[in-house]
């Protein structure tokens, strides 16, 4: 992988880690269309472009950020009475409890299933079945109207966290499960984005150790081979530049209820990668 490609990739990374068309599916095609063979499988570059968007999540999400360490350590008279679910924690601490909750069904996926889900990785038939899929979910979340909920609660986060486990597939969104799910159950438009970008930042970060312990066992010669370490930091910064961008931009979408145009694009997408996989 050259530094002009890890650019490419790295904004490809950026941009749809946090718009609701999937990072992943949009990896592998791009690696394809790129001439970049198996692209998941540079472990490095992996790793770099998806601490970068987490790093621009930590940006742009910072005042909520702060505002749930603040409160996560508050005591005595400072606890009241929450409406996320235990009565004997602050909002904040709920809040943190709902991520954890959210965190479960991914954390099963990702240590059961890990290594069948990254043979997926390897077929560009199920990014474009998965990204209709995405186009299915974005498409029912928009036109279902159902009573808006003040906060997301105990549950909404377990399935929201179910939404996001099924994401580990190539092609099906991330950003766009989890956010249509929220719709479909009813949370505010307002909260969802922000939870859906928090939520994600606790397992990025824990398969970034776990492929960092890979790399230090096979070690870094090795694992840097296919990869130059100027195309390594152009691709990281390419994703956190772009990954700043696509954050704001996808808060104010969730805000005005525009998700139809992702649908849209998702459809023509997959449909555009069923064909070329099936009849080229």
């Amino acid at each position: 992988m050259d530094w002009l490609q890890a650019l490419i990739m790295g904004i490809f990374q950026g941009l749809t880690e946090f718009l609701p068309v999937s990072s992943s599916g949009h990896l592998a095609l791009a690696g394809a269309l790129l001439g970049v063979e198996d692209p998941d499988k540079v472990m490095t570059f992996t790793i770099a472009v998806h601490v970068a968007t987490v790093l621009s999540t930590l940006v742009i999400l910072w005042k909520e950020i702060e505002w749930i360490f603040r409160g996560l350590f508050k005591t005595g008279n400072q606890i009241v009475p929450s409406p996320y679910g235990i009565r004997s924690l602050n909002e904040e601490q709920n809040y943190v409890l709902a991520i954890l909750v959210s965190m479960i069904p991914v954390g099963i996926v990702g240590f059961c299933f890990k290594d069948q889900v990254e043979e997926m990785f390897d077929s560009l038939v199920v990014v474009g079945v998965c990204l209709l899929i995405t186009a299915s979910l974005l498409s029912f979340s928009y036109f279902s109207k159902p009573r808006t909920k003040e906060h997301i609660s105990l549950l909404d986060a377990f399935i929201i966290g179910i939404a996001q486990a099924c994401a580990v597939l190539p092609g099906l969104s991330r950003s766009g499960s989890t956010i249509g799910t929220g719709l479909i159950l009813g949370d505010k438009k307002e909260k969802l984005a922000q939870f859906s970008f928090l939520m994600v930042i606790p397992p990025i970060l824990g398969e970034a150790l776990l492929d960092v312990k890979k790399i230090a066992e096979m070690g870094v010669e090795a694992a840097m081979a296919g990869i130059s370490t100027t195309a390594l930091v152009v691709g990281f910064f390419a994703a956190f530049v772009t990954g700043c961008l696509a954050c704001r931009w996808m808060i104010g979408i969730v805000r005005k209820g525009k998700l139809i145009y992702f649908a849209i694009y998702c459809a023509i997408v997959g449909c555009a990668t069923l064909i070329w996989q099936l009849f080229f």
